[in-house]
């Protein structure tokens, strides 16, 4: 009886760890994503135009056809 008790109390106990280890698990994971999202947040377009007196040495460079 007594072992039968000492299971029942190591499988309790193995449940409930691996419970709290998934809450935490979970926790660091909402946090990171939470820590990642400013990173993707600024949606500024690119400038892509040449800086003036720059556009003669583009050319310059640009394979003839």
């Amino acid at each position: 009886m007594i072992a039968l008790l000492s299971l029942t109390t190591l499988t309790l106990a193995t449940l409930f760890a691996l419970a709290a280890a998934a809450a935490f698990q979970w926790l660091l994971l909402r946090i990171t994503v939470h820590l990642m999202q400013p990173a993707t947040a600024n949606r500024r377009p690119v400038r892509t135009e040449l800086v003036r007196g720059t556009t003669p040495w583009a050319r310059v460079f640009v394979p003839h056809r």
